[in-house]
């Protein structure tokens, strides 16, 4: 048997070889445009949740803030009726 008669029964195994890494290379590509994108989306999301922690955590400061007012008030008019009670204890006594 011929060398030429070799290479021409190896030649389509070859092809088929080759086509075979051209599907899987192009599923590779594929695989990764997606991968791309989920990855664009999840940065675009976390971006976003980012953003919406950023404007929680400026209206919990608020709310902070006015509870402590809201408290400091409180304290106010509990120690003046404290006084109002005395003095008309005083008055009564």
């Amino acid at each position: 048997m011929s060398t030429v008669a070799l290479k021409e029964a190896e030649l389509p195994l070859a092809v088929d070889d080759f086509n075979a890494l051209e599907q899987r290379i192009l599923r590779t590509v594929e695989s990764l445009k997606k991968e791309r994108e989920a990855r664009a989306a999840a940065e675009q999301n976390a971006n976003t949740l980012q953003q919406l922690l950023d404007e929680q955590s400026v209206e919990l400061s608020k709310a902070q803030d006015r509870v402590k007012a809201l408290e400091e008030e409180r304290e106010a008019v509990r120690q003046r009726v404290e006084r109002m009670l005395k003095q008309l204890d005083e008055i009564s006594a």
